[in-house]
């Protein structure tokens, strides 16, 4: 049997494999072009995008189109999720039975979009997609490849919203993400 988007989408919606799918008011599917060559990837839905069930509004996703646009892209040309389709209470980190819980989905999102270039936003991100030991800010615009993709990671926007001073290395690190995104061909695909 062969998964579709909207098979993904209905098992996000239907999904109780952990207690935050009784607490999240909406849970919070990826958005973006389902042909981005860039797929963003980040910890947990915000309280904003539980109301909402879109990933990155409010202040974090201000910063992310700011970061966007500083380096020539818009939010239409890719692809954003979190590991976590559901908010954890008071924005706490998520635990390991959640983040066990909801990574098939985003296997499942991977496999259809299959990117060129996959970017962690933020340490626990790092931490559960690229390596357990990952330190974000030792570590953040390094490249690693696995599996004909590109992995790097950048500091998640509301980090940069308690620590202005890191947007400058956020931009330079989306800018060389770009550059690899258009140095890379269709044959990665």
């Amino acid at each position: 049997m062969q998964c579709t988007w909207d098979d993904v989408e209905a098992h996000i919606a239907a999904c109780a494999c952990c207690p935050l799918g009784k607490t999240r008011h909406l849970p919070v599917m990826g958005r973006g072009s389902r042909q981005a060559r860039l797929m963003l990837i980040a910890e947990a839905p915000g309280a904003e995008e539980d109301r909402q069930g879109i990933p990155f509004v409010g202040k974090s996703g201000e910063i992310l189109d700011s970061l966007l646009q500083d380096c020539g892209m818009d939010r239409k040309e890719i692809y954003i999720t979190n590991i976590l389709k559901c908010h954890p209470p008071n924005n706490r980190d998520p635990k390991e039975e959640e983040k066990e819980a909801c990574f098939p989905y985003l296997k499942y999102e991977t496999f259809l979009l299959k990117p060129a270039i996959i970017v962690c936003l933020g340490r626990v991100a790092a931490q559960r997609i690229i390596a357990p030991d990952f330190k974000i800010t030792r570590q953040h615009g390094a490249w690693i490849y696995r599996k004909n993709c590109a992995l790097t990671a950048t500091y998640h926007p509301s980090a940069i919203l308690r620590d202005t001073s890191k947007y400058e290395s956020a931009k330079k690190d989306f800018c060389e993400i770009v550059k690899k995104l258009h140095s890379c061909n269709g044959s990665d695909r």
